[in-house]
């Protein structure tokens, strides 16, 4: 996919009033066509038809850097759980604490996810975008502030923030997706918005890259403690130091991006089908493609208004977006199943997905990066052993989805992507005690590339096609808050199955982690029959899956008292 100067394929030598030789200016492109349905057509056609170009680029960055924050601090609090044990617990920090603080940011972005997705189709994209990310910077300040005090629980404290980020994080997942995908051109719209699923794995590898830094920054003082119970004042101060420099550092991406977020215009397609603003539509719309940045002005809109060949409002309101409305039409089974099928698959992966880390621990002692009673040497060897297994396996296969999504399709990368981890799971819970340690790190990898190369891109993007325009934020929200759902039963109830009766047989340690991958293994199964659920979505502009696959055809839904021809020529063109 290359990227081209996007001029989307304008005659530049008719340009109109405020246009330049870089940016035409669309404002009056549509002025002179009297059939409103026609005019809403040629002006979505302006997004479906344009060459992918550094206005996309530009949505891609900007909607990314929620994804790359939420990894960011996810990866984070992983590292940063082992430096705050040194300074709090002298670096025993009991589990259940352990699993409290990884725990709250997904019970925090369940709330998120449902809340802001809905928000999102009641209020608008815009009035919500951006929001989401100023709570997630708060939040992650206010953590790097908190403290021990007698009369309150550094615990409960840091867990509350937490989260509160977790919503923030939550927020991001519907809002980005779904303005990634009404913004975006029908060719590569699946590549653009993976593109902007992928800045998860750049997350990851920033949070491994600083806490390196910071480690090796502060070296002298950790190296000498060989034991947590020998971490002194120094060392304490400064792995203090280092957790909160760490998670802190998580904002700086949101802090840049945060005015592009509050400044962008109204999606188009809220405009028209639920705002039923058919001239602010085609002026933002003009105004983005044009390659500027925010609404348009009022002025746009009233030149459009004040055309000769002007129509009315419509005569016949979208339906209105309605909790009712919402379950009369997932109520029936022929969109519900939809519905169901992203919830689903999304729930199954997560399991497997959250709960594939289980295994992390033996795999980096493999690779020969196992947790060192050294203090320095432990932090290392954790930022850099999952540095090594995020290269080797998550980012290869994230990109591998953004090559490919858009000609093979987001179904058969899906189902094959259940197929082959069902497959991987049950030879890891099955033959675990025959598997080398290199045969268990090579299956590890692999599973982690075919779950990126598979559904953990594919049940981001589905959500934010398959859906109306009016009901496609809270259902994609719906989507994602099913799949965080999935990765806290794998954090509680799984994570600590793979210890069960261990101790009372007198057996090793993670005695019972063969059968959590059978377990998973079950789970991947299920996400096969559940995307047979759902349809296939390439290469189609969102009207269109809206008219095949929910039955809401334009020409239905609206009328110009000026036009009688509003209805067949819409059809024609549909």
């Amino acid at each position: 996919m290359s990227i081209e100067k996007d001029t989307t394929q304008v005659n530049n030598t008719h340009k109109t009033a405020g246009g330049n030789a870089a940016f035409h200016n669309f404002i009056n492109d549509f002025s002179h066509i009297e059939d409103p349905l026609e005019r809403r057509r040629l002006a979505l056609q302006k997004i479906d038809d344009a060459s992918f170009g550094w206005y996309h680029v530009r949505a891609i960055a900007v909607a990314g850097v929620g994804f790359l924050t939420d990894s960011y601090d996810i990866f984070a609090i992983n590292l940063g759980v082992s430096m705050m044990s040194y300074v709090f617990w002298q670096g025993n920090m009991p589990a259940s604490t352990t699993t409290l603080l990884k725990v709250s940011t997904s019970v925090g972005t369940v709330i998120g996810q449902v809340g802001f997705g809905v928000m999102a189709d009641v209020v608008g994209r815009k009035k919500i975008y951006g929001l989401e990310l100023i709570v997630m910077i708060a939040a992650t300040i206010l953590q790097c502030t908190i403290g021990t005090a007698p009369g309150v629980s550094f615990v409960a404290v840091l867990t509350f923030y937490r989260i509160i980020m977790g919503i923030g994080i939550g927020g991001d997942y519907p809002l980005s997706s779904i303005i990634t995908s009404e913004f975006s051109t029908t060719k590569w719209r699946g590549a653009i918005m993976g593109a902007v699923f992928a800045n998860q794995a750049f997350g990851q590898i920033a949070a491994g890259i600083v806490a390196l830094i910071l480690v090796a920054a502060y070296k002298d003082v950790l190296i000498v403690a060989n034991t947590g119970s020998q971490c002194g004042p120094a060392c304490a101060k400064a792995c203090d130091q280092m957790w909160r420099i760490l998670i802190g550092l998580g904002c700086v991406p949101g802090i840049i991006a945060l005015y592009f977020r509050l400044t962008i215009p109204e999606s188009p397609r809220y405009t028209f089908d639920v705002n039923n603003l058919l001239d602010k539509g085609v002026a933002d719309i003009s105004k983005f493609a044009s390659g500027e940045h925010g609404n348009a002005e009022a002025e746009e809109i009233a030149r459009l208004e004040r055309a000769p060949t002007a129509v009315e409002q419509y005569e016949i309101a979208p339906p209105k977006a309605s909790f009712r409305d919402f379950v009369t039409h997932f109520g029936k089974w022929k969109y519900g199943k939809i519905l169901f099928g992203t919830a689903f698959s999304w729930f199954t992966l997560d399991v497997a997905f959250y709960g594939l880390n289980l295994n992390s621990a033996v795999i980096l002692q493999t690779i020969g990066y196992a947790s060192s009673k050294n203090v320095y040497h432990k932090l290392y060897n954790s930022a850099v052993g999952n540095l090594i297994l995020i290269c080797a396996g998550s980012l290869p296969g994230y990109w591998a989805s953004v090559a490919t999504i858009d000609t093979i399709g987001r179904k058969p990368i899906q189902l094959f992507g259940f197929f082959i981890l069902t497959v991987l799971f049950c030879v890891i819970g099955f033959a675990y005690h025959k598997l080398s340690d290199h045969g268990l790190l090579g299956l590890y990898i692999v599973c982690q590339f075919f779950q990126n190369f598979g559904p953990n891109v594919t049940t981001f993007i589905i959500p934010g096609e398959v859906f109306p325009t009016r009901y496609r934020s809270s259902a994609h929200g719906i989507s994602a808050a099913s799949g965080k759902v999935g990765a806290i039963i794998a954090q509680t109830a799984l994570g600590t199955l793979i210890d069960h009766n261990c101790a009372k047989n007198g057996q090793k340690a993670n005695c019972w982690l063969p059968h959590v991958m059978e377990i998973f293994a079950l789970f991947m199964l299920c996400g096969i029959f559940s995307t047979l659920l759902i349809p296939e979505t390439k290469r189609k502009t969102l009207e269109q899956i809206c008219e095949e696959y929910h039955d809401e055809i334009d020409s239905a839904k609206y009328a110009s008292p000026n036009s009688n021809s509003a209805s067949s020529s819409h059809t024609e063109t549909v």
